[in-house]
């Protein structure tokens, strides 16, 4: 087998107005809620670097300029701390500042769905393999689901899917797939449903909002027809891409976080609060005080 062209770029879609986190998101971006002390987005992108990313391709929207700002040099910033002495917080922000030309920004004009968003990077992607990360969905493993899936991708190549397991019962709720051919850290994905009718689901595997996609998909999208929510969604463009193309499941066996909704965000901050050295002492005993006056 030739060996697979290497992954270099993610693409974020980050253009959705997060109406469920109203009214904070009226004035800040849904991607840039802090978990403990790192906006959502951070997080991913995180994620994305330790899987060797090199470009981080960012779908924008009306409003969502300070996810720009987030990620360049605040130079007032760094003075203040330099001035202070704060050696400590100067490292971190330079930890995380990504080096120049790494990032791209572009539009999404209209919400037309995940679908449009992808396709609205095609030309910051160019004719290469890509990554795709939710923003939403927040990663808690030993491994990182993307580095994972690279690993998966370069012994296989094709599009790379990341899964989990679910209730059977749950099954209804979510875009699932149907389990071929073992793998080393997967499987050969037969069939993709979206939300299949109760008791017609080929598994209880569920896509987790992290993909490696071909750079065809983009011409499929280009024409694709709206679907459900009259969005151009991505599913139906990976069920013609898997027409020509091989597909394959990455079984992600860590946590996975929805900060795009209530629970699952404040379900995220006491995870990843708790593993905190630094703030573990601090709200352990509160917290077991909290659920014990809620019996």
């Amino acid at each position: 087998m030739v060996r697979p062209e290497k992954i270099r770029k993610a693409v974020f879609p980050v253009a959705g107005l997060g109406t469920r986190f109203l009214p904070a998101t009226k004035a800040v971006p849904k991607e840039m809620l802090t978990v403990v002390d790192k906006p959502v987005i951070q997080y991913v992108v995180d994620e994305a670097m330790d899987a060797g990313i090199e470009h981080f391709v960012f779908v924008t929207g009306r409003g969502k300029g300070v996810i720009e700002d987030y990620f360049d040099i605040q130079f007032e910033l760094e003075q203040t701390l330099k001035s202070r002495n704060k050696n400590a917080e100067l490292s971190l922000l330079d930890s995380l500042q990504p080096t120049a030309g790494q990032t791209s920004f572009t539009r999404q004009q209209e919400p037309l769905g995940l679908g449009h968003a992808v396709w609205c990077a095609r030309d910051i992607v160019g004719h290469q393999p890509f990554a795709l990360l939710l923003p939403d969905m927040i990663m808690r493993a030993d491994k990182g689901c993307l580095k994972g899936m690279v690993e998966l991708y370069e012994k296989t190549g094709g599009n790379i899917v990341a899964v989990e397991e679910c209730a059977p019962e749950q099954a209804h709720k979510y875009g699932i797939v149907g389990v071929g051919e073992t793998l080393e850290g997967g499987f050969k994905i037969t069939e993709m449903v979206e939300k299949p009718a109760k008791g017609t689901a080929p598994s209880n595997f569920f896509i987790n909002g992290r993909y490696i996609l071909q750079p065809e998909i983009f011409k499929i999208l280009e024409t694709q027809e709206r679907g459900a929510g009259n969005e151009i969604q991505l599913t139906d463009g990976m069920l013609k891409l898997a027409k020509s193309q091989d597909f394959a499941g990455y079984h992600f066996r860590g946590q996975t976080f929805d900060c795009g909704a209530k629970d699952g965000f404040i379900l995220a901050n006491v995870a990843f609060a708790i593993e905190r050295e630094d703030i573990r002492p601090a709200i352990e005993d509160q917290l077991k005080a909290l659920l014990a006056a809620l019996k």
